[in-house]
């Protein structure tokens, strides 16, 4: 066993947190993809962290450009209820929680990415195996993402002040903070609307709304109680399940 496995698992042990499988990888295809392997063999407790991927994905199957040096992790969360959006915005919710975070002025971008600043440091990726599982991904930007042709403003926990910190707490951290999300959400996301809206990225602001059926533009006035998020167009405010939420250009 290598220096930062043991240190991740000791770290583990004494939140007794410690779960079945646990592995550090220098490179994998996708975390995502390793996890469920290994729950398609039962195993219901997993951890699987890499520094590089070769086939990362994000929503909607996008491409998640996963250069070397940051994290990419992925675990199972086994829930009480059945699986909904909700349970995205409650990992975000529970990752800024995190203690190594606190000095950070940090967001979430409705549905699942984690923002400073206009800017993306992180994002989650939650895909259900069954009613009650799914596989919950995280990747997050250590350093600057440099030489990437990217779809919008990226930035790295480096540069928005993340103090010494190791790796491996770091990875401890977040897995932690995704089954305390994992509880959270079976214990029905209680005041879900209020927690999200204080962290919430373009609160207050003109934004432009994407789905299926059109474009829409207004003010992003938070979620409701379902995770949906509340658009207020000239005509009324509107309620959104699925779609892409971006600052409007100019404002």
């Amino acid at each position: 066993m290598d220096v930062e496995t043991r240190e991740l698992q000791q770290l583990l042990e004494a939140a007794g947190q410690l779960p079945e499988v646990l592995l550090l990888k220098p490179i994998t295809t996708s975390t995502n993809d390793d996890v469920r392997d290994l729950a398609q063999k039962g195993i219901r407790q997993v951890l699987v962290s890499s520094r590089a991927q070769t086939q990362g994905r994000g929503q909607r199957q996008r491409t998640w450009f996963s250069p070397e040096g940051n994290i990419y992790l992925s675990t199972l969360l086994n829930t009480e209820i059945p699986i909904d959006g909700r349970l995205a915005l409650e990992v975000a919710l529970n990752i800024l929680q995190m203690p190594s975070l606190q000095q950070l002025d940090l967001q979430v971008k409705w549905p699942n990415d984690l923002y400073s600043q206009n800017a993306k440091w992180g994002g989650i990726l939650v895909e259900p195996i069954s009613a009650h599982q799914a596989i919950i991904g995280v990747g997050i930007n250590l350093a600057p993402l440099e030489d990437l042709q990217l779809d919008q403003a990226a930035t790295s926990l480096s540069q928005l002040g993340l103090a010494a910190v190791t790796r491996s707490q770091l990875i401890a951290e977040l897995y932690l903070a995704i089954q305390q999300a994992g509880e959270w959400f079976s214990y029905g996301c209680v005041n879900l609307a209020a927690r999200f809206n204080h962290h919430a990225a373009f609160i207050q602001q003109q934004v432009e709304f994407t789905d299926l059926k059109g474009q829409y533009s207004g003010v992003f006035s938070g979620i409701q109680e379902d995770g949906a998020v509340l658009i207020q167009t000239d005509q009324a405010i509107r309620a959104f399940y699925q779609g892409q939420l971006r600052l409007k250009t100019g404002s």
